[in-house]
């Protein structure tokens, strides 16, 4: 049985004459117990109003969907009982300190104080915040704010995780920790679904990933399926000088279709046969008399998947 599963989610805003907008326009998700399921979409997508169906804070207008075994729509308190849930904005109190927080967010699930105890302790370790433990949260830069969050939101042992762009405005080092915990959830068996505006985020996190635009979902897939479906390498190529850039043009034209040059290489050609086609370029190049200051292999990436599938790249993708 999916960790989350819809069928046909829709979810219309009413409009005061004609039709309403549909957010959600009849989407198809099962995501399988204890995967990383990275959901990306561009602003305005649909992407936050189904995570908020999913995690019962709206009502679906249209089909349906279950988290962990139980729908979303008729049966919200067993959803919520086994949902863990970070969203962009945490609700934090900033005059209590992080392992008040932390006991304050156990006993909203029924959990006693004293079963709790232990287990607050190895999440505030687990997100780097023992030594803060004790501080007033208002104190904690955004970064700790946000972990605090996390670690809140696994208090009660979730066995579905909800977060919604986690590591948006954080620094290095705390997207770095954020990164460690999804994957070492992910290995004990908790099911994650993020959602994110860093496709390096995604990629290195997710086991499979839906983008959405328009409502729907346009591309599923591995990450590496994904970006395999949508083109091969290219071979980036800066030269030593200007004098022969007509002749590396027609050089490269007999190895793979040209592609549009970028602010980092004079010239860019695809690779059909991947690496294995980069040794009789360099040679044909050399034959030719063509002074090469640098060769770039470069691997299609979300981005170029992103671009294929909706027509504009994500915002966070740089």
């Amino acid at each position: 049985m999916p960790a989350i599963e819809t069928v046909d989610l829709q979810r219309e805003y009413p409009a005061r004459r004609g039709p309403g907008l549909r957010a959600v326009d009849g989407i198809d998700l099962a995501v399988a117990p204890g995967e990383v399921y990275g959901f990306l979409g561009p602003n305005g997508a649909g992407k936050t109003t189904t995570v908020r169906m999913l995690v019962t804070l709206l009502q679906p207008t249209g089909g349906r969907a279950t988290v962990a075994g139980y729908d979303v729509a008729t049966q919200p308190a067993e959803v919520r009982k086994r949902i863990g849930v970070a969203l962009q904005a945490a609700a934090l109190d900033l005059l209590m300190t992080g392992r008040e927080m932390l006991l304050l967010a156990a006993t909203l699930h029924g959990i006693p104080p004293a079963d709790v105890a232990d287990r607050g302790a190895d999440l505030l370790e687990r997100v780097g915040l023992s030594a803060a433990a004790d501080r007033r949260v208002g104190t904690y830069s955004g970064g700790m704010q946000r972990r605090l969050d996390l670690a809140m939101a696994l208090i009660h042992e979730p066995e579905v995780l909800f977060l919604d762009e986690p590591t948006t405005g954080l620094d290095p080092t705390s997207r770095l920790t954020l990164w460690d915990e999804v994957r070492r959830l992910r290995d004990e068996g908790t099911t994650v679904f993020l959602t994110t505006q860093y496709l390096e985020e995604a990629d290195q996190l997710a086991d499979r990933v839906g983008i959405i635009a328009r409502g729907k979902i346009v591309a599923e897939g591995t990450p590496a399926t994904l970006k395999a479906e949508v083109g091969v390498p290219h071979l980036d190529v800066t030269l030593a000088g200007e004098d022969h850039r007509d002749l590396a043009r027609e050089v490269l034209a007999r190895f793979g279709d040209g592609r549009p040059p970028t602010e980092e290489c004079d010239l860019s050609v695809a690779l059909p046969d991947g690496s294995a086609g980069l040794a009789p370029i360099v040679r044909a190049l050399d034959e030719a008399g063509v002074q090469v200051a640098s060769l770039d292999v470069k691997e299609p990436t979300l981005d170029d998947v992103f671009l294929a599938k909706t027509g504009e790249h994500l915002e966070g993708a740089d």
